[in-house]
């Protein structure tokens, strides 16, 4: 090294005819890689006029550019481990589709389909009509629509049915959803005017009625999917509200929120409507969700009378909030599995999850603790807890769980958490006195690999 080390600094020339850059071409553009070569020289040019001492080597410097270059061009959107036992975990994207699903809209993505072209008679058909058949068999609704999401479904559902006019809605149901979009916001966007009726706690049948006049257009309850009021309350039931609708000719909207198709009740996850309940009950509309309890593709679900139906798809803001390809033939393939109440229960990602039962994922728990304590300077230790729901469903409602704790030698639990979070796999998990806990529920078996050696990664010092 000559006494000005600025003279060592290899040109760019230099770094760019080194082995490792050569053959990242077919990866890289020319451009890019010498617009990160200047940046890795003047970053040691930096450090070097601090006074840093350092020893430059050609070939190290090239290596530090294809890594930053590789990760330039990583996708930022990369698959996660579920550890944190919340089933709909709204961060990580809610439901996990069925593998079928899942190919559906992959095969979609990748060629051409059907989408508005019925095969048999060779013309032009609606997109919609590929899923109205599963919706309806679901819903038992005389018809069915989908769009982008549910909060989209409201807006579209009362434009097209009450703009100008007023929707009636208990003051103890104008929920707040994620990213502070409250109901009365979404009803603006709308056209429709909200007229509240009764308080926080206490709407009685007599409170809509008061409301109505002669510019209401319909009647609306919203599931409260993520918060309970508990105490001295009282709500009126969605056959009351039907009663009343039919007594003054109004509409009666039911916004079930979560999407639940299967009662649940049975392992012990009581409180969210089912979707055919309200259809027999006789809504006009029913609302829901397709990417929380349905288990399938993020959409919003519109079914109710098959005239209603066709006013909503005649709004022009149909074709702004309309489903993809790739969406419609993921949401086909989910509803074919509910065909079969009990395989949907035991092929549905969603439902298998929330209803396996806790002595078989005790069982599963302990067998992986046992591969765990193999990896060398890691603790880990197996007990009960509990987890929940997520994705605004079953808000008050546990479900019994068994969880790995586990720390390091050395290792911080946030600084493991951490890395665990941040290697490949991404492992997301909880943090919890001390220790980093996993709840395998969310972990499906072919993760099972991957997660053992993040696991091993990420303990060592």
């Amino acid at each position: 090294m000559s006494d000005n080390p600025f003279r060592d600094l290899p040109s760019v020339t230099k770094v760019l005819n080194t082995p490792a850059l050569l053959g990242a071409r077919e990866r890289h553009s020319s451009e890019a890689i010498t617009a990160q070569i200047r940046v890795a020289l003047d970053g040691i040019r930096a450090r070097l006029v601090a006074g840093e001492p350092l020893t430059l080597n050609v070939d190290a410097i090239a290596a530090d550019v294809l890594t930053s270059l590789d990760t330039q061009v990583a996708p930022v959107i990369r698959s996660v481990i579920n550890a944190t036992g919340v089933v709909l975990h709204t961060n990580l994207g809610r439901a996990p589709l069925h593998e079928d699903a899942a190919r559906a809209a992959y095969e979609a993505a990748r060629g051409y389909l059907n989408l508005e072209l019925d095969l048999t008679t060779g013309k032009r058909a609606s997109r919609q009509g590929n899923v109205r058949a599963g919706l309806r068999a679901i819903t038992g609704a005389e018809s069915a629509t989908a769009v982008n999401n549910c909060a989209a479904a409201t807006v579209i559902a009362l434009r097209a049915i009450a703009q100008g006019k007023e929707v009636v809605v208990s003051r103890g149901q104008l929920v707040e959803i994620g990213g502070s979009f409250r109901i009365p916001d979404v009803m603006a966007a709308s056209g429709a005017t909200l007229r509240e009726v009764g308080t926080t706690n206490i709407t009685r049948l007599s409170d809509y009625e008061r409301a109505i006049n002669p510019n209401t257009a319909a009647l609306m309850r919203v599931h409260c999917s993520n918060y309970r009021v508990r105490g001295y309350t009282k709500s009126v039931e969605l056959a009351e509200l039907v009663e009343l609708g039919r007594k003054h000719n109004l509409l009666v909207i039911d916004d079930v929120g979560s999407g639940q198709a299967i009662d649940l009740t049975p392992f012990g996850l009581p409180g969210e409507p089912l979707v055919s309940a309200s259809a027999a009950c006789g809504a006009d509309l029913v609302l829901f969700s397709g990417d929380k309890l349905l288990g399938g593709p993020q959409c919003g679900i519109i079914a109710g009378k098959a005239a209603l139906i066709q006013q909503i798809e005649r709004d022009p803001l149909m074709r702004a909030f309309r489903l993809d390809k790739m969406t419609l033939a993921a949401l086909e393939a989910t509803l074919l599995l509910y065909r079969n109440p009990t395989k949907a229960i035991r092929d549905v990602p969603v439902l298998r999850m929330l209803t396996t039962s806790p002595t078989d994922l005790k069982r599963r728990s302990e067998a992986f603790a046992a591969w765990v304590r193999e990896i060398p300077g890691v603790t880990v230790g197996v007990w009960e807890d509990e987890s929940f729901v997520g994705g605004g469903s079953l808000p008050d409602v546990s479900v019994p769980t068994t969880v790995l704790g586990l720390s390091a030698d050395g290792v911080s639990e946030t600084e493991f958490a951490s890395r665990l979070r941040t290697g490949t796999p991404a492992v997301v998990t909880r943090v919890q006195d001390g220790r980093v806990l996993l709840d395998l529920r969310c972990v499906f078996d072919r993760q099972e690999a991957e997660l053992l050696e993040a696991i091993t990664l990420a303990a060592r010092k």
